[in-house]
């Protein structure tokens, strides 16, 4: 059991998170859905099943991601995550297109909206768990980009960073962020249309958020096909390998550089020049030492590093990398 519990530990924990709550909220809201007939409230009730399916992929996914390299996989399992993240997209793409279907059915045949209690209370608890888990997905963006705020910083630092979080945190982010608003969309549509004589709102709110999940499908898609593709770490990792090798006293520069992003994870290849007049034995200590301190560098997986002599050029400038 403790076995079990160590694995699950690895998985993303605003995945985890997220998937438990949407599990409890897509059978409140199917039950709403039936007992009232709206389509807002239908279309809450998929874009939540679309949730609750993604996460547990990507859960899943993170557990994988976090295997360690084996001789036939060297560079790691990181892009694992993107996969699992393509096959949720495709769950999205699907439910965005059956939710806007319905909302163009409810224009054209709008329906009475019934046991109005029940979707009211759905989407407040929606709105609560979504809420709840936006903000566990924000500060875990926070904590996976190594970033400091708190209170009312914590929403414009989150927007900030969202683009250097692990691929199943920003799955999550993106998810809540449209779901809670979908929530609050979904609650207006329902009491404008029990209460005025405009019908049709309910089923342009469904198609509102038919086509919000299919935005959110797009976004995370492009993110990781871009991720399977292989892409070059964020300027501030750049930035602070670059100061971790050009620290040690015998480096003079760096020559060429490329830092590439699996999953989360870095690899990092590069060749430095050291000062002139060192023996192969000590510019061999001082490779291994600098090797040392850029692995101890959090989701920096693997170092290749190249020496060679000063040439008195100063080749390195910050966030220009030169291709090996």
């Amino acid at each position: 059991m403790s076995k079990i519990w160590e694995i699950l530990k690895k998985g993303n924990s605003s995945s985890f998170s997220a998937a438990l709550g949407n599990i409890f909220l897509v059978i409140l809201k199917g039950i709403a859905a039936v007992a009232s007939g709206s389509g807002a409230m239908f279309a809450e009730a998929m874009h939540t099943g679309a949730d609750a399916i993604n996460q547990i992929f990507v859960f899943i996914g993170s557990i994988l991601a976090e295997r360690k390299p084996t001789h036939r996989f060297p560079t790691g399992f990181g892009r694992l995550i993107n996969v699992f993240c393509m096959g949720a997209v495709i769950v999205v793409t699907i439910m965005a297109y059956e939710t806007v279907l319905e909302g163009i059915h409810l224009i054209q045949h709008p329906t009475f909206i019934g046991n109005l209690w029940l979707p009211i209370f759905s989407l407040l608890a929606s709105m609560s768990i979504d809420g709840y888990v936006l903000l566990k997905a924000m500060r875990e963006i926070l904590r996976e980009t190594r970033t400091e705020a708190k209170r009312f910083a914590l929403i414009p630092a989150a927007l900030k960073n969202v683009k250097r979080a692990s691929p199943p945190t920003r799955l999550v982010f993106y998810e809540d962020l449209v779901a809670t608003f979908g929530a609050l969309l979904a609650l207006g549509a329902i009491l404008l249309t029990r209460f005025t004589p405009i019908k049709a709102l309910d089923g342009i709110a469904a198609i509102i958020i038919g086509l919000l999940m299919g935005g959110v499908a797009f976004r995370v898609g492009y993110d990781n096909m871009v991720g399977l593709i292989g892409v070059s770490a964020p300027k501030e990792v750049e930035d602070t390998v670059s100061q971790i090798i050009l620290s040690d006293p015998a480096v003079t520069d760096i020559n060429k550089m490329r830092i590439l992003q699996e999953g989360r994870f870095y690899h990092v290849e590069s060749y430095i020049e050291l000062r002139p007049g060192l023996t192969l034995s000590e510019a061999d200590s001082i490779k291994s030492r600098i090797r040392d301190r850029l692995s101890t560098y959090e989701d920096v997986t693997d170092v290749t590093l190249g020496i060679i002599e000063d040439n008195g050029v100063k080749d390195w400038r910050p966030s220009e990398q030169t291709p090996l």
